[in-house]
């Protein structure tokens, strides 16, 4: 009785720690899912689409991946495949997306564009919103399965497919934004960098089924022994070369968010056999589930800033969301706290004084952590909380706002000697933008306006030998303008008639 119970023992423990060593096996498999739309019905075909989907299919496979390939999907198709890649992903996987086809680029999104997409004019963006697929939903989707890692590539960079002879075209850009706001446990890559178009192929004689990115990027992707980021680096510098062989420019771009590195295909082969660890061949972080991000500060009331400059300097306003009796503050760790002080009006919520939530800096103030504490209704003293001050961020994010509120003064029409159009606006803030493009009398910006560099000293004034308008024809109707902050987003296109 007692070896029978002894053995049953035995064999109780063995099945446990075989069940223990399957779960990570199996919550770390390898899901990818490859997408190729050709026969567009409504704006122009492609031809090769489908067939950079087939190859990436055919070389994900051979790193392990299982693998769904979807050709010509259209939007209810495209619904339904999503949906089957979202059951076919579970926690703790990796899971690729891949796809080739248009994708379009409204208002900073990306929108995949599946067959059936309707031949949208200007003013009917909606229509090319409600058809297509949001790229954003994507890695959302991701998200919320909890995988480790997301791996999305897109092959999608090319012409406005809107455009037609004759007709204004829906305000957008050909190809897809940056995609730079990414979560944890997330890689991105594009086959060409904003307002850049990715090459089909290199000339009549390419006989290559693949355009230019992707038979490069799968030959990266198989080398054994190389991470993720070095895959991207060197498609990026072979496609650039590639593309300067035709005189044309195309520089593919990818945003990592990404933990530890990711090896497709192996470890580096500079890792001698004896020195890896004894852990998972991957160690990736879990994209964290989509909600709303709390403070840092374990309270749920601590303090936030709003930064605004001016020409004397900083205005710091904090929003507390407890009644307060008073604010103080410092910068840095040490020093004594300074008070805010009081306005000339009652808080409704204590009957008393309102403390003033405002605070000035110079406008030298360099990058630091700034204290603030508060007094609650029961006179206890709440704090400190510590804010971070960045200038050089603060000031972008400061103009980048005043640019949104007020998109209707970016540019005007004035008659002096002829047609001008002024930017003195934006040059005025100049520090939220890398590029600023407009296109006369057509709705895809193609002109680059030349803007003086962004003087963080004085950001708002103008240099002196700085032209801030354009002289047009006199027939000229509109000008439509588009601006890519320094963020690397990009504006929605906006349209200025005379």
């Amino acid at each position: 009785m007692k070896g029978w119970l002894s053995r049953l023992l035995a064999v109780t423990s063995l099945a446990v720690c075989m069940a223990a060593f399957a779960v990570p096996a199996y919550a770390e498999k390898r899901v990818a899912l490859v997408v190729g739309n050709n026969d567009y019905r409504n704006v122009p075909k492609l031809q090769k689409a489908v067939n950079d989907a087939r190859t990436m299919g055919d070389t994900l496979k051979q790193l392990g991946f299982t693998v769904m390939v979807a050709e010509n999907q259209n939007r209810q198709a495209f619904s339904q495949t999503l949906l089957a890649f979202d059951k076919a992903v579970d926690a703790g996987d990796t899971a690729f997306f891949f796809y080739a086809g248009h994708g379009f680029e409204i208002a900073g999104q990306n929108f995949l564009l599946p067959t059936d997409v309707p031949a949208a004019t200007e003013g009917q963006e909606e229509l090319v919103r409600d058809a297509s697929i949001l790229a954003d939903r994507i890695i959302e989707r991701m998200q919320n399965r909890k995988v480790r890692t997301a791996i999305l590539v897109f092959d999608a960079c090319r012409n406005n497919p809107f455009e037609r002879a004759g007709t204004r075209a829906v305000a957008g850009g050909g190809g897809l934004a940056p995609m730079t706001q990414l979560p944890e446990g997330v890689f991105s890559i594009f086959s060409a960098g904003p307002r850049q178009t990715a090459l089909d192929r290199l000339s009549n004689d390419d006989a290559n089924p693949n355009s230019v990115f992707t038979r490069t990027f799968a030959k990266e992707l198989t080398q054994p022994g190389v991470n993720l980021v070095q895959v991207a680096q060197r498609t990026r510098r072979a496609v650039s070369e590639l593309a300067e062989t035709v005189r044309h420019k195309q520089i593919p771009v990818y945003f990592d968010q990404m933990v530890d590195d990711v090896f497709l295909n192996g470890l580096a082969n500079a890792q001698p056999e004896a020195a890896k660890p004894a852990e998972p061949l991957q160690k990736l972080a879990a994209l964290p589930p989509v909600q709303r991000l709390q403070p840092q500060n374990d309270s749920v009331n601590a303090p936030i800033a709003m930064f605004s400059r001016h020409n004397g300097g900083w205005t710091v306003v904090f929003s507390i969301a407890d009644p307060t009796l008073g604010i103080s503050w410092r910068i840095g760790d040490s020093g004594d706290f300074r008070e805010t002080g009081f306005m000339d009006t009652l808080d409704p919520r204590t009957r008393k004084r309102m403390p003033n939530p405002s605070v000035e800096l110079p406008a030298d103030t360099s990058a630091a952590v700034i204290q603030v504490r508060y007094v609650d209704t029961n006179g206890e003293l709440q704090g400190p909380f510590p804010i971070r001050f960045d200038p050089e961020a603060a000031l972008i994010r400061d103009q980048r706002k005043i640019l949104d509120m007020t998109a209707t003064s970016w540019l005007s029409f004035r008659e002096y000697n002829g047609l001008l159009v002024y930017y003195t606006h934006l040059m005025s803030y100049r520090c939220a933008i890398r590029e600023v493009r407009v296109g006369i009398d057509t709705a895809v910006p193609d002109k680059v306006l030349k803007m003086p560099p962004c003087n963080t000293r004085d950001p708002s004034v103008i240099p002196h030998d700085a032209q801030p308008y354009l002289k047009l024809a006199p027939v000229t109707k509109s000008v439509s303008v588009e601006l890519t902050y320094r963020d690397g987003s990009v504006s929605e296109i906006k349209s200025f008639r005379r």
